[in-house]
């Protein structure tokens, strides 16, 4: 079975698909914003990947969402709600008091996807 890989990099790449599963990296949003527009921006460029992979938000499968503070759970979900096809929501887990990247990312949004 082939490997493919969507916007590799030096030390990761964007997506990898293997089968028919797509695996998205973490995406998180313009640090220098709030929870909703971090959140706005991460499911952005989780739709733009998804997308350049040659699936949608509609296969999406599982997804792990990291808080830096579980407070912002209810920001993060209205923005989610609003993104997420409500005929396909896929199996979901949140954390809260992650250490994310830098002090400055409030979400972090891991997908794993159908072709």
């Amino acid at each position: 079975m082939t490997i493919r890989r969507v916007e590799p990099g030096k030390r990761m790449s964007g997506a990898v698909i293997h089968g028919d599963t797509v695996y998205l990296a973490g995406q998180v949003g313009d640090p220098s914003s709030g929870i909703t527009e971090q959140t706005e921006s991460a499911l952005a460029e989780v739709e733009r990947l998804l997308t350049a992979a040659g699936s949608s938000k509609a296969k999406i499968l599982s997804a792990q969402i990291w808080l830096k503070d579980i407070a912002d759970f209810g920001a993060m979900n209205l923005v989610w709600d609003a993104w997420i096809d409500p005929a396909n929501p896929p199996a979901r887990a949140t954390m809260g008091k992650a250490d994310l990247a830098t002090s400055e990312y409030l979400v972090e949004v891991i997908v794993v996807a159908a072709l």
